[in-house]
C-alpha cells in the first residue's frame, strides 16, 4: 500500500490465487478497479512502492520503474532471494534502496541521488533481513545466524554499532528503526521483540556517540564487559534495553507507532 492513500500493488497467491504469481496489479481502491499491471517471467517475490517510484523483486532481479508512466528506469542483479528482501527510503527526500548482493552476507546500496553504488559485506552468512532508517542513511542487517544484528553507515559502508539479540540461533522476523532512528526493534522466531538504544550521532550518521536523554536507562552492557579483552566478545555485547514477551510459534512484525515510545506488534495470524 502506499502511503495512506488509495493506491495498492496487489501479486497472486495462495493456493487459488485471484492474479497471476508472476503479475503486479496496480489497484486504485477509490475506483474499485486495476488501473495498470507489470508481468515478468517468474514469479514476483515483493512489491515496495514510494510516491515516485515502484520497485519489483523477483528471486533474482530487482526492477525499478518509474510511477507515473511505468517507464522501466533500473535493473539489478541478485543473489538467489526467494524472501524478496528489499528496502527503500520513504523519506521525501531522494531514493535510496538496498538489496542482497551477489554474494553470501552481501548488501547493495544505491544512492540515486549521486548516483552511487556500494556494496557492504555486512555479514558471514546469508542475509536474513534488513531495514532503512527513514533517511536512507542508516541499515541495520541480521543474518540467518540472528545473534547479531549491525548499523551501517549507507554512504561509507562504515560499521557503526553492533547489538546482540541472544547466543543462540534464531530466525529473524523484521527489524524497523523509529523515525529519528535513536531505537531499533528486532523481533524473531523466539517469541520476543527486543529494543536497542542507538548511539548514533543526529548531525552525522558516520560518527557515533552516547544519546542524552533526560529518561534514566539501564545499562544495556553485559555486567562482565569490564574484562573485555579477555573473555570472549559475547560478554561485552550491547543488550536490548527492552523485551516483549509473545506467544512462541507465530511470526511478529514490529514497527514504531507515530505516539513517542511507542512499539506495534503485528501477529501476521491476525
Amino acid at each position: 500500500m502506499l502511503f495512506r492513500c488509495n493506491i495498492l500493488a496487489l501479486v497472486g497467491g495462495g493456493p487459488d490465487p485471484q492474479y497471476p504469481p508472476n503479475k503486479v496489479m496496480i489497484w486504485d481502491d477509490h475506483q474499485s478497479r486495476c488501473i495498470s499491471e507489470l508481468s515478468f517471467r517468474s514469479e514476483v517475490r515483493s512489491v515496495r512502492l514510494r510516491r515516485d517510484r515502484i520497485i519489483v523483486v523477483l528471486e533474482q532481479k530487482i526492477f525499478v520503474y518509474n510511477f507515473v508512466d511505468l517507464k522501466l528506469l533500473h535493473q539489478i542483479e541478485t543473489i538467489t532471494n526467494p524472501k524478496g528482501l528489499c528496502a527503500v527510503s520513504q523519506g521525501a527526500g531522494s531514493l535510496v534502496l538496498v538489496c542482497p548482493g551477489l554474494q553470501k552476507g552481501q548488501v547493495r546500496v544505491e544512492h540515486y541521488a549521486s548516483k552511487r553504488t556500494k556494496f557492504i559485506m555486512a555479514h558471514d552468512s546469508r542475509i536474513a533481513c534488513f531495514a532503512l532508517s527513514q533517511d536512507g542513511q542508516l541499515l541495520a542487517t541480521a543474518s540467518t545466524k540472528g545473534t547479531l544484528v549491525r548499523i551501517y553507515n549507507t554512504i561509507d559502508g562504515s560499521l557503526l554499532q553492533e547489538v546482540r539479540r541472544g547466543a543462540d540461533r534464531a530466525e529473524i522476523y523484521s527489524l524497523a528503526f523509529s523515525s529519528n532512528a535513536q531505537w531499533l526493534a528486532v523481533s524473531s522466531d523466539k517469541g520476543t521483540v527486543h529494543v536497542f538504544s542507538l548511539k548514533i550521532s543526529d548531525g552525522s550518521p558516520g560518527t557515533t556517540q552516547s544519546r542524552s536523554t533526560s529518561e534514566s536507562v539501564v545499562s544495556s552492557h553485559s555486567s562482565l564487559s569490564f574484562i573485555r579483552g579477555v573473555l570472549p566478545k559475547y560478554f561485552s555485547s550491547e543488550w536490548s534495553v527492552a523485551q516483549f514477551r509473545l506467544v512462541e510459534g507465530s511470526q511478529y512484525l514490529v514497527a514504531f507507532g507515530h505516539q513517542k515510545n511507542t512499539v506495534v506488534i503485528l501477529g501476521i495470524d491476525g
